[in-house]
């Protein structure tokens, strides 16, 4: 792990498990995306990266896609794949503790990414090199948009400047949260 990820790993612990589990309704795409759920596919495969308590990733492995979940938090991590457990689809879903400070872990390609609320910029590149031709590429982050700036808050335009090799599917900035969803090209 990252010297710099301790910290944060002990902080999303904490937070996590002040939470609890996940509770079984909150299991689904993020607002934000909800309207554009036909866009996600119903079979292949997926990767969840800044999973928390796989909310997203048990989502899409309820759809029929084999989903990879990441968070730096090993409380999320156990979390997630109880929940998984529970609600039939653990042999769709792998969750790992990872520090995404040391950037996305090597592996296949996939179907589709989603990054929710998890922004670091030396990652967008992987993420795209990540998915298949056609895949998809689902990320949320905080921004200044309907929001005072803040050190984890993207700057107007900020993501379609950042994912502009892609073949946008739909983009937004309102209440704080910038979103884009995006198809890999097969000029990525």
């Amino acid at each position: 792990m990252c010297r710099v990820a301790v910290s944060d790993r002990a902080h999303w612990d904490r937070r996590y498990d002040r939470l609890g589990p996940s509770a079984a309704g909150s299991i689904g795409l993020p607002d934000i995306f909800t309207a554009h759920s036909d866009a996600f596919p119903t079979a292949g495969s997926a990767l969840d990266v800044a999973c928390g308590q796989g909310r997203v990733s048990i989502w899409l492995a309820e759809r029929g896609l084999d989903v990879r979940g990441l968070d730096i938090s090993s409380v999320a991590v156990e979390q997630a794949a109880a929940t998984a457990r529970e609600r039939g689809v653990a042999d769709r879903c792998r969750f790992d503790v990872v520090d995404l400070d040391c950037g996305l872990p090597p592996g296949p390609p996939v179907d589709v990414v989603v990054c929710h609320l998890f922004r670091d910029e030396r990652l967008d590149r992987a993420m795209v090199a990540r998915l298949r031709p056609g895949g998809l590429l689902a990320v949320a982050a905080l921004s200044e948009v309907g929001a005072a700036p803040g050190r984890y808050r993207v700057a107007p335009g900020a993501l379609t400047h950042a994912f502009a090799d892609l073949q946008i599917v739909a983009a937004g900035e309102r209440s704080g949260t910038a979103w884009l969803l995006g198809r890999r090209t097969a000029s990525c």
